[in-house]
């Protein structure tokens, strides 16, 4: 336990108390003091519940002595007599009571006391023609358990059908003709939310009810398993129905169309509900901000076993909500399951090349395809449906088309992680779908993109033409949206996956309606810290970018204007030349190992003499020594840095890095001592000048090629291999040398902006001092590259590659930006295209952040409007849907009514609230953006 001192003093400075830190107290720590001070208490007072506790011994209703009863989940532990308890238990029919032996407490149901549940009338009368529920036994399911009572349906005149007295009273029943089993609304609510927040099953539930009502397994109650799923399925169905309005249509539910039944994303461009009525007008600069952003993507988790077919098991809400409609889609699919996908010609996507392949043996849906809305994460109506085998175009087009059929927006901005290959003959494709879906994408501006996250995987020229990073208007939107919703909806995967096929739609559909109104109600809380931070970001970027040009202005005016030439050009018409293409690839060493292993393949095939060694050839020998070389610098500067006071963990682990080295420079020397003879006599011409001792492996000569430097016979191909791979070394070099650079000014810059303390400053001081040593290894690989070649050139009439490799001085090694503001002065020589190309691909990325950042701020601006007109549009057509309630019979017409005027009653209390959340972000953007001028 900890102590608890008091020892703020009685007098002095106020200040005091915000500088000393704060003493802990019993507060901090409830669960140590209930553990020490409270737990034996707690454990009395429930044992002493078993008992009739400290209670009078008189009956609470009557006063007569010795009472037996006590009801669970009344209020209190009053005892009652027999005739007391059922009396107050007419209207709680469905409490636990227990009866005391005289030596304990065991359960006695309502039922067994002798009451009987009258519908029909009140409670307490009689009804003079009851008719009792088959075999005098009705079970309902209820949030305490799962109770068995005698019940007896009105059979007056003017009764009801029995199915309606139950719901009358908030019971479902589990069937309409002389119902059994019904469940109590209190118990569906809570397993619907539950299902959403806990995604258990109907089985988990179930039998958490069954056990409460007996967790021993003597006296279990009835199983109404199945009856509990069939009412569960159509509370789902009924509650999707009355929540999107489908009650309030004078035509019934059989008017509803396709889609009618999802919920819309509020901040999305919904002309004639949330844009304003120019929003065609505007100029081209605005007109971003009223684009669509949608993106597709599978899930192949939320498989199904072919269990039942469509015709046993059919969907309640054939394509009411988010799955498509399945007749219509099933047809299509059939007219084109012989379809052959092409193969991807990006990198190796298994979503595109395994789309015909993908394992469905036992499997009707292998999972589920689906568009959604690619800000806001939410699902579109009629965007997700089955694959029956992998991610294949055909199932993708109709789900992308089925979801944006109804849309009249102008822009739609499309990403799809597969998108370079997908979208490339979707035109055609599209030409072969049902025209009820078909959609005419030749009137709209369309880009496609590829999820930031998937992109790096991509090939080089996707990465820069799919890009959502260097494309205008589309502000910080990253497509990665289904990927988050996946995790919410993945564990659903392991109950629906035995469901019917209709089952099965109909649950997912109510999973992703609860999504889809989670988002909507969050968007509040959701966009106002979007906007904050993209408010900072935007500005911090903009500051970045105008200091940049600055620097950039007084050496390279004229580029400067060309390169904001050319971007604008590009940012018009993508088909005009890349800017952020890196256009000249330089030479690395992987690039040369490969050239030169394709020569070596090639000269063999030509030379009919057999090779020195069968598996190591010159260019893998003299690579494995350039390796070699590396390592050994590595471990020279790792040894240096151990001290003297090194552990014995820390020199053991040198001394294993020494002695593999050492083993890895013998085998090494002993290939190419064949390839070089001579080098044998060299090593021992070495050896012998130390007195024979070993050296240690970091100081041992390797007399690569131009370590020997013609002392003797050296085969000219081995000389002109080594520069070739020295040559990559300097690039490879060079480009290391330049990311830990940009990593050191970043981190400089973030240690200045945001580190307090000592602690964390020491935590960024160990981790520049570990990029100062790559930077540090980087700077002496190129320089003993950089040797090699001006060694190896002269003799082998190599010229023209000191353009591009120049020696490297200590005032070289700085970064463009963030550690030295005239580090762009440092470039001597305006003619060096590769730098300048360097220059203008930052400057490019620099504007780019900027005015992404700028633009992201502005979709929000406009989300939080559009989010604010779609909610009182909302609430207006609710209160239409009151107004126009007529001719329907009062308890109903009241219902109705009530219903709409709440509805629309949430929709503007949800403006209001996010009103208030918002209050200040306009003003804070419009005064902070006024500080920092936009290019």
């Amino acid at each position: 336990m900890p102590e608890w001192v008091d020892d703020i003093p009685p007098e002095g400075d106020p200040g005091v108390l915000s500088t000393q830190p704060r003493q802990s107290n019993a507060s901090d720590y409830p669960l140590l003091v209930w553990l020490v001070q409270d737990q034996d208490n707690f454990l009395s007072e429930l044992i002493c519940l078993e008992g009739r506790g400290r209670i009078s011994d008189v009956c609470g209703g009557c006063g007569t002595l010795d009472p037996r009863f006590r009801c669970e989940d009344c209020f209190g532990v009053v005892m009652y007599c027999q005739d007391c308890v059922v009396g107050k238990h007419r209207q709680h029919p469905l409490h636990h009571l227990e009866y005391w032996t005289g030596s304990y407490f065991e359960r006695r149901s309502l039922r067994d006391l002798g009451l009987q549940i009258q519908l029909g009338h009140w409670a307490g009368d009689r009804c003079y023609r009851p008719r009792p529920a088959a075999r005098d036994d009705f079970t309902i399911i209820h949030s305490n358990g799962v109770h068995s009572i005698k019940l007896d349906f009105c059979g007056c005149e003017s009764a009801e059908a029995p199915f309606q007295q139950l719901l009358c009273i908030r019971w479902f029943p589990a069937s309409s003709e002389k119902p059994r089993t019904a469940a109590t609304f209190n118990v569906l609510e809570q397993f619907h939310l539950l299902s959403f927040e806990s995604k258990v099953s109907a089985f988990e539930f179930y039998q958490s009810l069954s056990r409460i009502s007996d967790n021993t397994g003597l006296n279990p109650p009835k199983d109404r398993y199945e009856q509990f799923l069939r009412i569960i399925r159509q509370w789902r169905h009924l509650k999707l129905l009355k929540r999107t309005g489908r009650g309030h249509d004078p035509l019934g539910i059989s008017n509803t169309k396709q889609g009618d039944c999802a919920l819309l994303c509020p901040a999305c461009p919904h002309p004639g509900k949330n844009l304003p009525q120019d929003w065609r007008s505007v100029g081209p600069e605005k007109q971003f901000l009223y684009s669509l952003f949608v993106t597709l993507d599978a899930n192949f988790r939320l498989k199904r076993r072919a269990v039942s077919k469509d015709s046993n098991d059919p969907s309640l809400s054939e394509g009411w909500a988010y799955f498509v409609e399945e007749s219509a889609y099933k047809s299509y699919l059939s007219h084109h399951v012989n379809d052959v996908q092409e193969k991807s010609t990006c990198s190796s996507h298994n979503a595109v090349n395994m789309a015909d392949t993908k394992a469905s043996r036992g499997l009707d849906a292998t999972g589920v395809g689906i568009v959604v809305c690619a800000r806001h994460g939410m699902k579109l109506a009629n965007g997700i449906g089955d694959p029956q085998k992998g991610e294949r175009y055909v199932n993708m087009d109709y789900l992308f088309t089925s979801a944006l059929s109804g849309t009249t927006v102008d822009r739609l901005n499309i990403s799809y992680d597969i998108a370079c290959q997908w979208h490339r003959s979707l035109y055609q494709r599209m030409m072969s779908l049902p025209q009820a879906v078909r959609l005419d994408l030749s009137a709209k501006h369309v880009s496609f993109f590829v999820p930031k996250f998937h992109l790096p995987a991509h090939i080089m020229p996707c990465q820069w033409k799919y890009s959502f990073n260097w494309t205008r208007g589309v502000g910080r939107t990253d497509g990665e949206a289904p990927e988050r919703g996946w995790a919410h909806i993945n564990p659903v995967g392991s109950s629906t996956k035995v469901m019917g096929p209709g089952h099965r739609h109909d649950t997912i559909d109510d999973f992703f309606g609860d999504w889809n109104w989670k988002k909507t109600i969050t968007l509040g809380s959701t966009i106002h810290r979007k906007i904050s931070e993209a408010i900072l970001q935007r500005n911090e970027h903009q500051e970045d970018f105008e200091e940049l040009e600055k620097s950039l202005f007084i050496k390279y005016p004229e580029q400067l204007s060309t390169w904001r030439r050319q971007i604008e050009d590009w940012e018009d018409d993508p088909s005009k030349p890349n800017p952020f293409e890196v256009k000249e690839i330089s030479i690395t060493q992987a690039s040369i190992r490969l050239q030169l292993a394709k020569e070596e393949a090639r000269a063999a095939q030509r030379s009919p003499e057999p090779p020195l060694h069968p598996d190591i050839s010159p260019s893998i020998l003299i690579s494995a020594g350039i390796d070699l070389e590396d390592q050994q610098r590595r471990l020279r500067v790792d040894l240096t840095k151990l001290g003297l006071h090194a552990t014995d963990a820390q020199k053991a682990k040198m001394q294993q890095r020494s002695n593999a080295l050492a083993r890895h420079i013998e085998v090494w020397t002993k290939t190419h001592a064949l390839y070089v003879p001579g080098s044998a006599t060299l090593r021992d011409l070495y050896y012998s000048k130390g007195g024979g001792k070993a050296s240690a492996p970091e100081d041992i000569p390797l007399y690569l090629p131009s370590q020997v430097n013609r002392k003797f016979s050296c085969a000219h191909n081995l000389e002109s291999i080594e520069f070739q791979l020295r040559e990559g070394q300097a690039n490879d070099a060079l480009n290391e040398l330049r990311q830990a650079l940009q990593s050191r000014a970043y981190m400089l810059k973030f240690k200045d902006r945001f580190l307090r303390g000592q602690g964390a400053n020491t935590r960024a001081c160990n981790c520049l001092k570990n990029v100062n040593g790559k930077i540090d290894l980087s700077v002496a690989k190129y320089r003993a590259a950089h040797r090699v070649l001006c060694m190896l050139g002269p003799l082998l009439g190599k010229v023209g590659w000191k353009t591009a490799l120049r020696p490297l001085a200590d005032d070289d090694v700085c970064s463009m930006s963030g550690e030295d503001d005239q580090a762009t002065e440092d470039a001597d020589d305006e003619s060096d295209c590769g730098l300048q190309e360097a220059i203008q691909i930052e400057w490019c990325k620099a504007r780019a952040r900027a005015h992404r950042w700028a633009e992201e701020v502005d979709l929000l601006l406009e989300e939080k409007r559009r989010t604010l007109q779609f909610l009182e549009w909302d609430a207006t057509r609710w209160a239409e849907r009151a107004e126009a309630i007529t001719d329907r019979d009062k308890p109903l017409n009241e219902g109705l009514r009530a219903y709409a005027e709440r509805q629309a009653n949430i929709r503007r209390r949800l403006g209001v609230s996010f009103m208030h959340t918002w209050r200040d972000a306009q003003e804070f953007s419009d005064v902070t953006y006024s500080e920092v001028p936009v290019n």
